[in-house]
């Protein structure tokens, strides 16, 4: 599991070390694994790193000095290295005189480079960049590295309001910040230097494939289908069918021992996926451990006394799509439950439950939605985000935009339920099911020989989902 820290976590953890060494030395030590790593990439991209040239930007404070210093020590293997100052007065002094006494050059203008050094602004930043950072940047053309964070993007909620940095390496400073997985286009491929901070619990929390692996439910010799988890989905509609079809063949596939329909679909359902139990009806569902309510499902008075019954139960519930609509005209029947609740919305439907739209900070907004109504919210996007009611946190970045399309939540939320059902905790389930989702997406797209092989639509999407789980629990037996 990756942990994710926020700056002020980062500047607490810092001063035990700033009073323990001798001053700079722990921004020389930040410094020299920036350069090995820049230096790496002058290796990588042009052949070689003697003669390469490498511009660093830099603003004011410890960043710019980071920037300064990593100068210095790429000037001793031989790297043409020009600095350009955006407030010179104000210029880490230690850094530059360093910089200049190593040969480094102080410029006016950002010419020809093979490598670009954003020091701009650190983890402390607020805001866009400023014009005259801004068009600067804009006229980049080289790679650039990033210092801790790129500049203009915010190190704690990965928001970036105007101009900013798009970095294709950050390399951050004894531990990643929550930018780094939520705002990966922006980050690059992420270098850590350790400086030798102390640590404990994380702002945010990541499972790798590995992780998924070693959670995820598998039957032993003593399961049966019913105490491998029982789902019940209540999805689909005549309008919409195929999200009854899309939710139930991702349960099934998501090894659920048993899964029972409930719903006008039943047909289609028993059609395409023979070992699904289906029922017209709530009162002829039969003994499930948890629900799935909402895709497809519609939003008329039928609907809405499906959604309650359901949340009446003392049963987990996965809440998505039509039944988030719902259950945004009767909170209540989410705030008083005790049993686990796991509400899956987008942007539109999450700005539904709160009365108000989306902002920036969407890991605080995630959290306060879980804790003011004592449930677990998955968030979805390009990195989803997942907070329970006690303030754990998770953020599952997709790796791109492959699921991006009609149907792909109808097939998380099959996946989730079933996840449920096995007795998985919310959280856990959430950050499991939406890595798998993402994987299962990735081979969809690319194939077993990761090349791309077409755009992902949420069938193929389904019919990866094994390959997905193939893959994390692979993972396991290798490092066993």
């Amino acid at each position: 599991m990756r942990g994710y820290y926020t700056p002020e976590q980062i500047r607490k953890a810092e001063v035990p070390l700033l009073k323990s060494l001798p001053n700079g030395v722990l921004m020389r030590r930040a410094a020299y694994g920036l350069a090995a790593v820049v230096a790496a990439e002058l290796a990588e991209r042009t052949g070689g790193v003697m003669g390469r040239r490498v511009t660093i930007l830099v603003g004011t404070g410890d960043n710019g000095g980071d920037g300064l210093w990593a100068g210095a020590y790429l000037r001793r293997r031989g790297v043409s290295v020009s600095a350009l100052l955006f407030d010179p007065a104000r210029a880490h002094p230690e850094g530059l005189a360093a910089l200049r006494a190593s040969g480094g050059r102080v410029v006016t203008e950002c010419g020809p480079a093979d490598i670009v050094v954003d020091a701009i602004v650190g983890i402390s930043g607020k805001g866009p960049l400023r014009p005259d950072a801004a068009a600067v940047v804009e006229r980049i053309t080289a790679p650039i590295v990033a210092v801790d964070v790129p500049s203009g993007v915010d190190a704690e909620t990965g928001a970036a309001p105007g101009p900013a940095v798009t970095a294709d390496v950050t390399v951050t400073f004894g531990a990643r910040k929550p930018v780094h997985v939520l705002a990966v286009p922006r980050c690059g491929r992420i270098e850590p230097i350790d400086i030798g901070l102390t640590l404990t619990d994380p702002a945010v929390r990541s499972f790798e494939p590995r992780d998924v692996g070693e959670l995820w439910p598998i039957p032993t010799a003593t399961d049966d289908k019913y105490s491998q988890g029982v789902v019940g989905i209540l999805a689909g509609s005549d309008t919409y069918p195929g999200a009854a079809l899309l939710c139930v063949r991702a349960a099934v596939a998501a090894t659920s021992g048993m899964v029972r329909y409930v719903g006008s679909a039943g047909a289609e359902v028993v059609s395409h996926c023979p070992e699904v139990v289906t029922a017209p009806d709530l009162d002829a569902a039969g003994r499930v451990q948890a629900w799935v309510v909402g895709p497809g499902f519609g939003t008329g008075e039928q609907s809405e006394g499906v959604v309650r019954r359901v949340l009446e139960s003392d049963l987990p519930v996965v809440v998505d799509a039509d039944a988030l609509t719902i259950l945004a005209r009767h909170p209540h029947w989410a705030t008083g439950r005790t049993a686990p609740t796991l509400l899956t919305p987008h942007a539109g439907e999450f700005a539904r439950l709160t009365g108000s739209e989306l902002g920036p900070d969407r890991v605080g907004a995630v959290r306060d939605l879980a804790a003011r109504w004592g449930v677990t919210v998955l968030l979805k996007g390009r990195a989803t985000v997942i907070a329970d009611a006690d303030g754990t946190t998770f953020v599952s970045d997709a790796g791109g935009s492959a699921a991006s399309t009609a149907g792909s939540g109808d097939v998380l939320s099959g996946i989730l339920g079933a996840l449920l059902a096995s007795g998985m905790a919310p959280s856990t389930a959430a950050a499991c099911g939406t890595r798998v989702h993402a994987l299962a997406a990735a081979h969809a797209a690319h194939g077993a020989g990761g090349e791309f092989a077409a755009p992902v639509s949420a069938s193929p999407l389904c019919a990866s989902i094994s390959d997905a789980i193939r893959t994390v629990r692979s993972l396991t037996e290798v490092a066993g």
